[in-house]
């Protein structure tokens, strides 16, 4: 049985013989996934067919072909997988709000399951496609180890007032997925093809796809295996160093879902024996991540200034006239035409690669505040560059971590400084005190 916490209901409705129909949208996947393993619950309980729909719309926060590519050859993916448990997978292009009730409609469906997610648009359709339905509708926090309106019932200060709940809900939430048992019958549905899905969409195709990074369950799981054996125990005191490359590249694979954060969770607790480089990872995986979530749940204006604290927006507002030394339009941004060589590899990574050093990504944003006319426009030149180039944009991590660098969001006050006010600085001469500059520079040059 899955823990009832993990589910809440958005909606009540009449009960009535029909299928069951998971709206998949942020987990992508097909195993280790709550919302999928409560879907296969109740329609096998309820003795009906379930089906995962997927709605595609054509423009979504700023994403490219680079992240419709990803995503849609993950979904591709998905899809085989459905087929080994009798389960037909539909896409429907448009909106869900627009798309999903008449399915929904159509095929006589008796109750609905989808995933949670905390941004603004994803809740605002849940709301109007509630809104339009007559049956019962469940959210499955399917994302996250403890379900982000479980874990705490306000926006968290700072890390350290969320660990704590963290830590006290960790037993009963760290279980193992159940498995997953096919359905009986095997219904034949026409494949989709995701390559005429893909061309027929209304996008940005100038940020071409990446090809270091193979979307999908199977990959990740690799990538994740990966990282455990090679790169785990030294992560605590290599991952601040952008030239040895030892992160765990897994941000990606959890954005969209191919990942479990559960599943990556329970292999380093049950197969490696604690260190710091555990703790480190398990910090970042369980704590950051979640309170990231947490931050964008709880704080309407999670990607705007307006959702800062008052010590912060005193601050930058006393200093909103300081004297810039540099200042940049987005299109220099853009570009990477600063005057400081190691922003610009920075940029350059970002927009080769649909990746960034976390640790570069600090700088990165802390640079574009010391760069630009206003606060206000420094947040918006980093969520957009984000949003467009990282194969992870559009996410609560990235959303939390332009507010903390540019807005002082889960930090506390500095020491004064120009521009920046009581706002943490960063500066080059910082970087090169950890790691080899001039190397990581090279590094970026020679990407294809």
């Amino acid at each position: 049985m899955i823990n009832k916490n993990r589910i809440r209901k958005l909606k009540e409705g009449e009960l009535r013989k029909g299928p069951v129909i998971y709206w998949m949208s942020r987990d992508q996947r097909v195993n280790d996934n709550w919302a999928m393993a409560y879907a296969i619950e109740l329609a096998q309980d309820l003795e009906e067919q379930l089906i995962v729909v997927f709605t595609l719309v054509n423009k979504f926060l700023g994403a490219t072909l680079r992240q419709y590519d990803f995503m849609i050859n993950g979904l591709s993916k998905t899809e085989s997988l459905l087929s080994h448990l009798n389960v037909p997978f539909v896409v429907l292009l448009g909106d869900p709000v627009s798309t999903l009730p008449s399915f929904i409609s159509e095929h006589h469906i008796s109750q609905l399951i989808t995933d949670f997610d905390p941004l603004s648009i994803k809740r605002k359709w849940k709301k109007e496609v509630c809104d339009q339905l007559t049956i019962p509708v469940y959210e499955v926090d399917a994302h996250n180890l403890i379900p982000c309106w479980f874990a705490s019932d306000k926006e968290e200060y700072a890390a350290y007032t969320f660990r704590p709940k963290i830590q006290r809900l960790l037993p009963e939430f760290l279980d193992e997925f159940p498995p997953l048992v096919p359905f009986p019958c095997h219904h034949q549905t026409k494949r989709n093809n995701w390559a005429v899905i893909l061309s027929s969409l209304s996008l940005d195709r100038s940020v071409k796809p990446v090809e270091w990074m193979k979307p999908g369950e199977t990959a990740a799981r690799t990538m994740l295996t990966r990282f455990l054996t090679e790169k785990l125990t030294n992560y605590a005191e290599h991952k601040n160093d952008p030239v040895l490359n030892a992160t765990s590249a897994l941000s990606p694979y959890l954005h969209f879902g191919h990942l479990s954060a559960q599943r990556a969770a329970l292999e380093v607790l049950k197969n490696y024996p604690r260190n710091p480089g555990n703790d480190a990872f398990l910090e970042e995986l369980i704590v950051r991540r979640e309170l990231s979530d947490n931050f964008c749940y709880y704080n309407a204006h999670y990607d705007s200034l307006e959702g800062i604290q008052n010590w912060a927006r005193k601050t930058l507002d006393q200093h909103r006239n300081d004297k810039r030394d540099f200042l940049y339009s987005l299109i220099q941004f853009e570009s990477a035409k600063t005057h400081d060589t190691l922003w610009n590899a920075a940029q350059r990574e970002m927009t080769k690669t649909g990746r960034m050093h976390g640790y570069m990504r600090m700088y990165w944003a802390k640079k574009i505040l010391e760069w630009s006319a206003s606060p206000e426009e420094a947040l918006q030149t980093a969520i957009y560059l984000n949003d467009k180039y990282e194969l992870d944009g559009r996410d609560p991590n990235g959303y939390t971590g332009c507010m903390w660098a540019i807005g002082g969001i889960h930090d506390r006050a500095w020491k004064e400084r120009n521009i920046f006010g009581k706002i943490r600085f960063m500066n080059r001469n910082g970087c090169e005190r950890k790691y080899d500059v001039r190397k990581y520079i090279m590094t970026v040059d020679q990407i294809d």
